[in-house]
């Protein structure tokens, strides 16, 4: 069953312009200050961030080989790069 308007529901599109009715539809995307002034905005990470993202990737790891002992060094070092390498990216560098 079709339900139909009426003329008095208090919508007013033809009031509006269209720009402003396609800025209502797809708003533009929060840009940071720095990103809007086309400052380079650069991700910093604490040491004990960067071990805690590590640990983490680490036991993610260890938990999809079923934590059957002797690759745990492998696993870190692994998990460092990996690490490393989303940093690198996120600050504009090559990701390796």
């Amino acid at each position: 069953m079709a339900t139909r308007r009426t003329t008095g529901s208090g919508r007013t599109s033809e009031a509006t312009p269209p720009a402003e009715k396609a800025a209502r539809r797809n708003p533009a995307p929060a840009q940071p200050a720095a990103a809007a002034s086309g400052a380079s905005t650069r991700i910093t990470v604490s040491g004990d961030a960067r071990r805690a993202m590590i640990e983490q990737a680490a036991y993610l790891r260890a938990q999809r080989r079923g934590f059957t002992a002797g690759g745990e060094v492998e696993d870190w070092l692994a998990a460092e790069a990996e690490v490393d390498a989303l940093l690198r990216a996120g600050n504009g560098g090559p990701p390796q």
